[in-house]
């Protein structure tokens, strides 16, 4: 089943961008045809897959003010199979320029359009706010995957996400639904990393995915190098666990 999954978090510093690249490249590596786009005026996923934003003629933005096509921004990137829509500082402009524009919450959803039957898999990376870049990716999403930091506030950004959900669901995208909550940054150490997995459990325990990707030195080292841990540290314990979730996805989505 193709799908259109919105990584999102409007909590910082969860692993959001790290479980973008990352899952998107071992989608890849498993044979899915995979698209990720760049959400994020930061352009962090851009440069982990080893892009030099700075460098980018075309960006997302490109498309999302309908000044470039699909075939014209989209990049060929580190593994066979996966392809970027690239952003830039550019992008933070996009609030202003698409405020007056009509259906602009649905910018997005209408450049998938044709690139949806093109791949197996789409991957948004989204802004870690609330704003018009993360509505357009709602708006485009059939589903959300939550990536959670085992920490304190944890459950306090899930609540927010939640309740963000939600309002999109009954006024803008009534199909969209919570992929999967995976919990990142784990430290099997302290007894706080078990106590957010509980809890989270308890409360949203079907939508959990099995897979905890672990505090890794090495998945903090891959970004500043420009690749996907499969490709800087493949027999890393980080690697080994987006391998694992890559696998979990597809066959969530294979039963779905």
């Amino acid at each position: 089943m193709k799908r259109i999954i919105a990584v999102a978090n409007q909590k910082g510093g969860v692993g959001k961008t790290t479980t973008n690249v990352n899952l998107a490249t071992c989608l890849a590596q498993a044979g899915k045809k995979v698209l990720v786009a760049d959400m994020d005026p930061q352009g962090n996923t851009t440069s982990g897959l080893g892009v030099d934003k700075y460098k980018v003629k075309n960006s997302i933005y490109s498309l999302l003010l309908e000044e470039a096509y699909l075939e014209q921004v989209m990049l060929p990137v580190c593994v066979e199979g996966l392809h970027l829509l690239p952003a830039n500082i550019e992008l933070s402009g996009a609030e202003l320029e698409l405020a007056d524009m009509p259906r602009r919450e649905y910018k997005l959803r209408e450049v998938f359009n044709h690139a949806k039957y093109l791949y197996d898999y789409i991957l948004i990376d989204c802004p870690p706010s609330l704003n018009l870049l993360t509505l357009n990716a709602l708006c485009a999403a059939d589903t959300v995957l939550v990536p959670i930091q085992c920490e304190y506030y944890a459950l306090e950004g899930l609540t927010q996400l939640r309740h963000t959900i939600d309002l999109v669901q009954r006024k803008l995208n009534p199909k969209l639904d919570i992929e999967g909550i995976v919990f990142t940054m784990y430290d099997s150490r302290t007894n706080l990393s078990a106590q957010v997995v509980d809890e989270v459990k308890t409360h949203l325990g079907k939508h959990v995915y099995q897979t905890i990707i672990p505090r890794n030195v090495r998945l903090s080292e891959a970004p500043s190098h420009g690749l996907p841990i499969t490709l800087y540290a493949p027999t890393s314990k980080g690697a080994e666990a987006y391998e694992l979730l890559a696998q979990e996805v597809i066959a969530k989505n294979t039963i779905a």
